[in-house]
């Protein structure tokens, strides 16, 4: 079957990427959407079986890092745009083990930008290398006032820090070679199959397994936070319609303090699971702040919105309870992921 185009995403089986491969799998029919995920403690396969028998979806497993594979997967699926989201991203994981963070976000992307502009060749008609970026690049916030396009980088952690190195590698590719890039940065997501080391899969899972929900310092860093789905259709936005060598910020307009958002879920909790009023709540257990904290994230994303005609659409309040809902209702998929047992499907699937 010949393909109006060949999409490469890398880090497909991960939370944003596995949402991103669904949604242009189905949406569209007549693309070959090919997905290279090394398959890390944070990329599952299962969260790709509504797509795997689909004939416009091909799995890859393999590491953005080696050049020549992707160099053969670009060759031979004739790849024309590359959706770049495999990544490090846990900022704990970063403070613990910095050079990680830098060999893939920094070092993978490199490879990555080096593959596709010697596949290419210098014939970029039709051609585009998509970086999806992170807001937590330009810093902290204080009380007022959001990040644009123009905020000064500021990152504050190791992973803010590979992040920002990764994007300042992509642009320099336009700025030097012509290069055809575009790049996102986006708000915290959440949603259903988000590894459970992140703040709200986490808290569902330690409500379910009676465990204490851990809060860095009190509670008051602030966040913007965006339905997975709502950042997928930007994604879609942006590569068919961003202009090449432009950012885009990407977020929900819906900022919430940890703690304040922490209370939110527990109320629902404590209905889902039958339990009185403040019980959930007094699993609230606060810890030693994060080292190099950023107090509050605030995404601009007025240019997406009059360029693209993009916006968020999904309500906080709705996909949260539909979000707890899927967890609730995935035990194996949670106890899969934090057991380590999932392991065994990647083995038996392909060896």
């Amino acid at each position: 079957m010949k393909f109006d185009r060949n999409i490469l995403i890398t880090g497909g089986a991960g939370f944003i990427g596995s949402c991103v491969v669904q949604f242009m799998v189905k949406k569209y029919p007549n693309y070959r959407i090919i997905n290279l995920d090394k398959l890390t403690y944070a990329g599952n396969l299962e969260n790709l079986v509504s797509v795997e028998g689909e004939s416009n979806y091909e799995f890859v497993k393999g590491d953005i890092l080696d050049q020549p594979l992707v160099e053969s997967i670009m060759r031979d699926k004739q790849v024309d745009g590359v959706l770049h989201l495999a990544a490090e991203s846990h900022v704990d994981r970063s403070i613990t083990n910095p050079d990680e963070f830098v060999m893939t976000n920094v070092l993978g992307t490199l490879t990555m930008l080096n593959a596709a502009k010697a596949v290419w060749n210098g014939d970029f008609d039709n051609k585009l290398f998509y970086h999806i970026s992170t807001d937590e690049v330009y810093g902290s916030l204080g009380e007022t006032g959001a990040f644009t396009e123009d905020t000064p980088y500021d990152p504050k952690s190791p992973y803010s820090a590979s992040k920002a190195s990764s994007d300042h590698m992509v642009r320099a590719y336009f700025n030097t070679y012509d290069f055809p890039i575009v790049i996102s940065n986006c708000s915290n997501n959440y949603g259903p199959f988000q590894f459970p080391e992140k703040l709200i899969p986490l808290a569902i899972n330690n409500l379910k397994t009676g465990k204490p929900i851990p809060i860095y310092g009190e509670g008051l860093n602030i966040r913007d936070w965006l339905y997975v789905e709502d950042h997928a259709r930007a994604i879609d936005m942006i590569f068919h319609n961003g202009k090449p060598g432009e950012t885009y910020n990407v977020g929900g307009h819906n900022e919430w303090k940890n703690i304040d958002l922490i209370n939110l879920l527990c109320d629902i909790m404590d209905r889902k699971l039958g339990k009185e009023d403040g019980a959930c709540r007094s699993e609230i257990t606060y810890v030693a702040d994060r080292l190099g904290h950023d107090m509050r994230y605030a995404v601009d994303s007025s240019k997406l919105s009059g360029e693209l005609g993009w916006e968020a659409k999904e309500n906080f309040r709705e996909r949260l309870e539909e979000t707890i809902d899927w967890y609730l209702e995935n035990e194996s998929w949670l106890e899969n992921v934090t057991s380590g047992d999932y392991a065994k499907y990647y083995e038996e699937k392909y060896g």
